[in-house]
Parts: C-alpha cells; sequence; structure tokens
C-alpha cells in the first residue's frame, strides 16, 4: 500500500492524496487550467452587475431636485469594485438626512468658512420627482430588492440561485 495514489476528479480540477509507508497520507488540490482565470473573470461580471444593478434601482428612492445626487453615484463608482461612491457633496447630509445648521446662525445655509453643526431634526424630502425619495436611499432599495439582484447575479457568477 505504501506510495499508493487516490484521485477525486471534478470539472474543477482534482484532489491526488497519495498513501505512505509509515500510515500518513498527503493530499494536494491540482486546478484544471483555465478555471482560476474562468471564475474570476465570472465572479467580476457578477460584481459589475450587482454595483451597477445597485445604482440603477436605488435612483427612485434618491432625493431629486436637479439630478445631481443620483448621478453622483454613477461619477463616483468603479463598477466592479463592490463600492458605490456618491460625490455630491451634499451626499452624506442627505443621506442621513437629519438637518444640520450654521454653528454661527442656526441657518440652514452657512457662509464659506462657517461650520454645520447636526441637530435632532430630520429633513424633509421631496417626493414630487421621485414617490419614493427619502434618507438612507441604499438601505430601503436592498430591503426591497436584494433576493433579486443576488439571485441574477449568481447567475452571472455561473451558479445556481438559491429559493
Amino acid at each position: 500500500m505504501a506510495g499508493r495514489k487516490i484521485y477525486v476528479e471534478t470539472p474543477k480540477g482534482k484532489i491526488v492524496g497519495v498513501r505512505h509507508k509509515d500510515g500518513t497520507m498527503t493530499m494536494k488540490l491540482e486546478w484544471n487550467e483555465g478555471f482560476s482565470s474562468k471564475m474570476n473573470r465570472q465572479f467580476g461580471n457578477a460584481q459589475e452587475f450587482v454595483d451597477s444593478e445597485c445604482i440603477r434601482l436605488m435612483r427612485p428612492y434618491t432625493p431629486m431636485r436637479n439630478g445631481i445626487l443620483a448621478k453622483s453615484a454613477i461619477l463616483g463608482t468603479d463598477i466592479g469594485s463592490g463600492e458605490i461612491h456618491q460625490v455630491a457633496p451634499y451626499a452624506r447630509y442627505q443621506y442621513y438626512g437629519m438637518l444640520m445648521v450654521s454653528s454661527i446662525t442656526g441657518s440652514s445655509y452657512a457662509k464659506s468658512g462657517e461650520s454645520k453643526v447636526l441637530t435632532d431634526k430630520p429633513l424633509n424630502y421631496s417626493q414630487a420627482r421621485n414617490a419614493q425619495a427619502g434618507k438612507m436611499w441604499f438601505e430601503r432599495m436592498k430591503a426591497d430588492h436584494k433576493d433579486a439582484i443576488l439571485k441574477r447575479a449568481a447567475k452571472y457568477a455561473g451558479g445556481n440561485a438559491k429559493k
């Protein structure tokens, strides 16, 4: 039995086990050529889909006056990175939805050089252009669409989506 090899082979690769004279066994995993690059490509495609789909599905939840806030997600995001960045200067303020005022005047408008302080007053969002507009639009979109996004992403990754 010394030096006896045992193989477990799949389309992804194989495991080779060698039983040694002293009764121990060594296992080695060998990927099939091209499997790693194929999987990396599929996972990359899935991540690009998720990033793009999240940006698209966030739009109806995003406050909109002139569209800059929604467009800032497109401009600020490297599709496929797994991170969505909204680069409008007021994006964070709008996202968390609490009024900030000038530390000097108490006005919601601060002059250049004035700092703003957070209040406990929630922002009011116009829903004239987006009926679902409001704070934390990514989280609300995710609550409504996460399962559908993951199901379709699994297809891009080459897997079967579970119900």
